[in-house]
């Protein structure tokens, strides 16, 4: 008697069940940086300066820390499963994308609303004596809903963020997990360049400039997630009344299971490195735009011309797909003549859209090459630590790049530019592609590293206290910047001549911390045989 075969035993539909998930995390992706190309505008537009910028952003991960969502988000994905979860992720990020939307419209502008806020949450109990407010009492109305909106949403894209790790899980075990994650975290990452191509693009859309229209493409792409979500949840269905299985469930969180992860060196210094790299990243994604803004000699094209239209912008997009699919096939080609090949068109790609983004003159076009590299590589250094390990050198390494590209956006990039035009531009891209490299460094060798330091049984938790430690670090950064602009700055500096030297030179420390961590890491892993450096595949 044969076997029944289910969906998950055919390659299209799995590859098309990780699509519906990869879609979504990729929509979440570009509406998680939705503002940071614009930042400049919010300024001109709506009033926000770096502190009101810094302090919205960083309200994206403030219940996550501070109200323990993240933990919940957990245990409702345990006790209720991938398919509601999915939905719920879905829905809750939407909810927040439309407050988001509503805070930056129009419509807000002279509301009973816009009153409200403008005479409310200027003093907050206990998180204002703690220093840990969402809101600061002269904040903008309009940043003090959006910030409401973007909790909202960032509940949301973590519930989702955890969820599509589990449906990969679910629908690939056994088979092709890592390519499969790979392929996710590759699309999801190309979502960080999307945002920085079309949403000024939007902002800018017919020659007037409209913030709140970069925010409608972003809630419409929500509405994309949430219908990715629902075609999985029947597909998910479809699948477990093929097998007769109940989902699959991890362990919860459990409060016992804290004492002993915290006990364990080896976790607190991969938290920390975690903590600590990620927070030079991820907050810098949202202001590293207006930071070239400031620092590159751009000129505009002019008006009329194919560089200053809107085709030259899909075609941009067009050429970066190039990139990212070749780059990212090339890997797994095991002809040499097509890998090679493949390999030589993502680089006449890579060269072509560079160098449309300096005949368009934009700071947000140059910094969209940023997860291009990362694309590229990723899969190779995963490979490399399954077979190879290294994985603690791979953080060192990662720390290293890291600190190099922050002091060199700080110091050097000002004075190319100021020299040369197209001297900064090429520091620009090449240290932006750095970064990206390095952005690949530290995740590939990072999370494979979590189940060598704590006991199989507590992985799941363990993973959501450095979760939750990085999620710290991600409310506190943004807001951080916002602050050391607008203490380093005189009042009224237009927002792109800000001077963003010492913002740079907070996150290289940030860097330098995560590279003596690493280093301590390595000789903790040659004292107790931790097995860092050892290859996961043996």
């Amino acid at each position: 008697m044969t076997e029944k075969l289910t969906l998950r035993d055919n390659a299209a539909m799995r590859w098309i069940a990780l699509l519906l998930l990869a879609l979504a995390m990729f929509c979440s992706y570009i509406f998680m940086d939705i503002l940071s190309p614009i930042k400049d505008l919010m300024e001109t537009q709506r009033g926000w300066d770096s502190k009101a910028f810094g302090t919205m952003e960083g309200a994206e991960t403030f219940l996550n820390v501070f109200v323990f969502f993240l933990i919940f988000a957990g245990i409702i994905l345990d006790k209720m499963g991938v398919r509601f979860t999915a939905v719920l992720s879905g829905a809750v990020m939407l909810v927040g994308g439309i407050i988001k939307y509503y805070a930056i419209s129009e419509s807000f502008i002279g509301s009973g609303l816009e009153t409200w806020f403008t005479n409310n949450l200027n003093y907050i109990p206990l998180f204002d004596e703690l220093g840990v407010s969402p809101f600061y009492r002269g904040m903008p109305a309009s940043a003090k809903l959006a910030a409401v909106g973007f909790m909202i949403f960032g509940c949301g894209t973590e519930m989702a963020g955890i969820t599509v790790s589990r449906g990969i899980v679910k629908w690939f075990k056994g088979r092709e997990t890592a390519l499969a994650m790979g392929s996710e975290m590759a699309l999801a990452r190309l979502g960080v360049a999307t945002c920085m191509i079309f949403s000024p693009y939007f902002a800018k859309l017919g020659g007037t400039i409209n913030v709140s229209r970069s925010v409608a493409f972003g809630v419409v792409l929500l509405c994309i997630a949430l219908i990715m979500f629902v075609v999985y949840f029947f597909m998910d269905k479809k699948l477990d009344a093929q097998t007769g299985e109940a989902e699959e469930k991890d362990d919860p969180f459990k409060v016992s299971d804290i004492g002993k992860i915290l006990s364990s060196l080896g976790f607190w210094l991969v938290a920390l490195l975690c903590v600590l790299y990620y927070s030079a990243i991820f907050p810098f994604q949202k202001y590293a735009v207006n930071m070239l803004q400031c620092n590159l000699t751009l000129t505009e094209p002019a008006a009329g011309s194919f560089w200053a239209g809107d085709t030259v912008t899909i075609v941009q997009y067009i050429i970066m797909l190039v990139v990212a699919v070749c780059s990212f096939a090339s890997n797994f080609s095991k002809k040499k003549g097509m890998k090679f090949g493949l390999m030589a068109i993502a680089v006449v790609a890579l060269v072509v859209y560079c160098y449309m983004g300096y005949m368009r003159g934009t700071a947000e076009t140059i910094f969209a090459v940023f997860p291009l590299l990362a694309v590229a590589i990723t899969p190779i250094l995963g490979s490399y630590v399954d077979h190879k390990g290294k994985a603690a050198s791979m953080l060192v390494w990662g720390s290293i790049l890291l600190v190099l590209c922050h002091l060199t956006f700080a110091f050097i990039l000002p004075k190319v530019s100021a020299g040369s035009a197209a001297g900064g531009v090429v520091v620009a891209y090449v240290t932006i592609l750095v970064l990206g490299a390095s952005f690949s460094l530290v995740p590939a060798a990072l999370w494979p590293s979590v189940p060598k330091l704590v006991d199989e049984k507590i992985i799941g938790s363990a993973y959501a206290l450095i979760f939750w430690i990085q999620n710290i670090g991600l409310w506190l950064f943004p807001i951080l910047i916002g602050n050391v602009l607008t203490s380093t700055n005189p009042e009224g500096t237009p927002a792109d001549q800000l001077n963003y030297t010492w913002a740079l030179v907070m996150l290289a420390c940030l860097g330098i911390a995560a590279l003596l961590i690493g280093l301590y890491l390595k000789v903790v892993d040659k004292k107790k045989h931790l097995g860092l450096e050892e290859p996961n595949i043996k």
